[in-house]
Formats: structure tokens, C-alpha cells, sequence
């Protein structure tokens, strides 16, 4: 007598790619959408008669929706899967965009991006929930960076085509074409996107809504989880600040480029992170205990250009302007490293809530800098002419704010190498890795 055996389900073949670039388009519509205000905060000044505070309020209240509904959207991943809620992110971006478009009042315009920012809070954590369903483990450090790089895409779109839109046929139409683009996100993600291939039942959880708060605080005192927040913070906010909101018009208003030269210079931000986020990804697989000092390592990439431009006498030359943009750019794959620490030490099942926890530490930070910014422009600058000066004593505010970030990392590694340490799994010092000439696969 013979007997039948499932045949077990292939990872990473054609479909898994359909799939997957599926979602990186959901994605980088959701990071167009999320940064076409800050590429319009100059017009938005002019159409809802508003000062920076005012304005910037627009990007801070979007992103505080983005950060604190990660938790509830890691939730929802891991009930529904990441179809429904790629899906209903795109069409609720689709419809604050509309609201936008149809508005010149300041208190509509708030409430369309709570509602951009609640569609976007559902975007990338159930985008690269998808890699580890579709794709062999070997494969998901590289492609959760090739996933959020190849995102970033839709920050070139709303520098460039979108820029150009708003320059020639105004306001309503920009954003009204900038919902019709979530529109088709939302369509394709129906048609395509499944949460796992055929043949694998998708990781479900039916939790009983009391023991909500008691799930989410083991998750948020897991060390995993702690260092993946301060790691996201730390490299992702500076980024996120200058992509989202005063990058544009400081390169602008403050160093005095041509509108031109800004969105090259933007543009340039994305291009060396698409470079350099599959080089992190690899150095992230091939030395897996090594992925805290490989952030701290970038970390100094931002810390430092951002020193000499606060101090910098004059204007900036241009060399300096792109060290500083590069360093932003490969913040946003170092912060995307701070994923990789609970998939590797919490049940698959609660990876949707532990990213969500992640995802709130840049933004998070990215908000109260944006914020801050924008308040110290005013307090300096209340005519709303903002000069050179005014600028670089407001990015100013973002030193200390890294120096907390890097002190979360440091405390909440030391615990996570303790309970390492607890189940066997050593980390060599650096003297040892020294004296035997080579980096260790550890």
C-alpha cells in the first residue's frame, strides 16, 4: 500500500516575486504619500495662510497617527494578513489625498493626513511581513532591505513628477492625482497579494481583547523588541525628518538652491540607499551578533556631517550637503536592521505586533524633531523668512536626541546578550576577533 505525502510548498520561486514586488509598489505609493507634504510645505504656507508651527503640525500629527497606530496595525496583520491590510492602507491614503486635494482649510487638511497616516501605518510592516512567508530564511535580511529600499522610490516621486505636477497645474490636481496613484496600490494588492503561498497555512492569532495590553507588554519588554526601537530610532529619524518635512526647505530657503538642485539632491538620498541597503542586508546576514555595531558604525555616518553643518561657517558646500544626505540615506537601511531583532528571537506569530513596536521608535522621534523644528524656525524666524542661521540651529535639535537613541541601544543590547548568554549563544569580544584575523559568522 502507498501512501500520499503533501508536497511541501516552494519558497522564493516566480510567484513569490510577483507577490512581493506587488507590495514594494503598495509601499512606495504609501512613502509618496507620506512625503508629499513636506516636498509642498512652502505652497502650504501660501494656500492655508499658516505658519511653519502650523504647517509642520500637518507632517507631525500624521506621523504621530503612523507611530502610534503600529501596534494596533501589528494586530490587525496578525489576525488578517497582509493582503486586507496592505489593501485598506492604500485606499485610506487614497481618500485623505482626496481630502487634501478639495481643502483649503487648515483643520481639513489635519484631519487628511490622520487619515494618510492611518493608511500608511498599515503599509510596510505587512510588506515585509511578506518575505519571511514567501521567501527561505537565508534570503530575508537582504530582501527586507531591498523591500524598504526599492520603497523609497516613492520619495523620488513626489520630489520629482510630483514637484513638477504641483508647479504646473496647482494644488487640487497634484494631490488628486496622487490619490488616483493609491487607488491602482489598492487594486493591485486585491489581485495579487496573499499572505503565504498555497499549500501553508497563514500564522493566526485570536486573542482575547483583554489580554491585549498583557500580550503587547511582553512584547515591548522583550530586550529584541527594546533594541530594534532605539535602533530605528536612532538611524531612522534624521531621515525621516528631512525626507518628510525640512530637508526641502532647508536645501531651499536655507542653503539657497535652485528648486532643481533640491530634488536632485533629495533624489540622491534614495539612490544611495538603494546602493547601499543590499550591502547592510548582507553584513546583517553574514554577522547576525554583529548587526548593533554596524548601526552604531552608521550612526556615526549621520552624527557626525550633522556637527559640521550646525558649526559649518556660511553656507555649506555642496560635498558636505551630500556627505550629510548620504549618511540620512543609509540611516534608513541601518534602521531597518532593528527588524531583524525580534524575527530572530520572538514566535512568528507576534512578529506583526513586535514590528509595530520597532516601526514607532523613528517615527516617533521623527515627530518631536519635526516639531521642534518647526517652533524654533518660528521663535527665530516669526516674519517666516527663514534664513541659513535659523536652520542650523534648529536641525541642532537632533543631536541629543541621537545621543538618547544611542543609549537606548547600548542599555537594551547589554540585556538581550545577557539572555543570550542564559541559552548558550556567546558574543566574543572585539579582542578576539582581532587576534584571529577574521570576522566571525556568529
Amino acid at each position: 500500500m502507498s501512501t500520499l505525502s503533501t508536497p511541501v510548498p516552494r519558497l522564493g520561486g516566480a510567484r513569490a516575486y510577483v507577490v512581493w514586488c506587488a507590495a514594494i509598489m503598495a509601499y512606495s505609493v504609501a512613502v509618496m504619500q507620506r512625503t508629499t507634504m513636506g516636498v509642498a510645505g512652502l505652497e502650504a504656507t501660501e494656500r492655508f495662510q499658516a505658519s511653519a508651527t502650523i504647517v509642520s503640525t500637518f507632517v507631525v500629527v500624521q506621523l504621530l497617527v503612523y507611530a502610534l497606530a503600529q501596534v494596533p496595525a501589528g494586530l490587525l496583520l496578525d489576525r488578517y494578513g497582509s493582503r486586507v491590510t496592505i489593501t485598506a492602507g492604500a485606499a485610506l491614503m487614497a481618500t485623505g489625498q482626496l481630502l487634501i486635494a478639495g481643502t483649503d482649510a487648515a483643520a481639513v487638511a489635519i484631519a487628511a493626513r490622520i487619515v494618510v497616516g492611518a493608511g500608511d501605518a498599515l503599509t510596510f510592516s505587512s510588506a515585509i511581513r511578506l518575505v519571511p512567508a514567501w521567501f527561505p530564511a537565508t534570503r530575508v535580511p537582504i530582501l527586507t532591505q531591498v523591500t524598504a529600499i526599492l520603497g523609497q522610490v516613492g520619495q523620488i516621486a513626489s520630489a520629482v513628477p510630483f514637484v513638477a505636477l504641483l508647479a504646473v497645474a496647482g494644488w487640487s490636481t497634484a494631490f488628486g492625482a496622487a490619490a488616483g496613484v493609491s487607488a491602482v496600490a489598492a487594486l493591485l494588492a486585491v489581485l495579487v497579494v496573499r499572505a503565504t503561498p498555497p499549500g501553508i497555512p497563514r500564522p493566526r492569532t485570536k486573542q482575547n481583547p483583554w489580554r491585549i495590553p498583557q500580550v503587547v507588554g511582553r512584547i515591548v519588554r522583550h530586550p529584541a523588541t527594546q533594541l530594534g526601537f532605539f535602533t530605528h530610532l536612532s538611524s531612522g529619524f534624521p531621515g525621516i525628518a528631512f525626507s518628510m518635512m525640512w530637508g526641502y526647505p532647508y536645501l531651499t530657503a536655507g542653503e539657497g538652491l535652485s528648486r532643481p538642485a533640491a530634488s536632485s539632491v533629495m533624489s540622491f538620498l534614495v539612490v544611495v540607499g538603494i546602493v547601499g541597503g543590499p550591502v547592510i542586508g548582507a553584513l546583517t546576514q553574514r554577522h547576525p551578533l554583529r548587526r548593533s555595531t554596524l548601526v552604531l558604525l552608521i550612526i556615526a555616518t549621520i552624527l557626525v556631517p550633522l556637527v559640521a553643518l550646525v558649526l559649518w561657517p556660511g553656507p555649506a558646500p555642496m560635498w558636505l550637503l551630500l556627505i550629510l544626505v548620504a549618511g540620512l540615506s543609509i540611516g534608513g537601511p541601518g534602521s531597518n536592521v532593528g527588524f531583524d531583532f525580534p524575527r530572530t528571537d520572538l514566535a512568528k506569530h507576534r512578529l506583526g505586533t513586535a514590528t509595530g513596536v520597532v516601526l514607532m521608535g523613528g517615527f516617533l522621534a521623527a515627530l518631536v524633531t519635526i516639531l521642534l523644528i518647526g517652533m524654533i524656525l518660528d521663535l527665530l524666524r516669526p516674519d517666516g523668512d527663514y534664513d541659513l542661521e535659523a536652520f542650523r540651529i534648529a536641525f541642532a535639535v537632533q543631536i541629543p536626541i541621537l545621543l538618547l537613541g544611542i543609549t537606548g541601544m547600548l542599555v537594551s543590547r547589554r540585556r538581550l546578550r545577557r539572555r543570550m548568554a542564559a541559552r548558550g549563544e556567546l558574543v566574543p569580544p572585539w579582542r578576539e576577533v582581532f587576534r584571529d584575523g577574521r570576522w566571525r559568522r556568529i
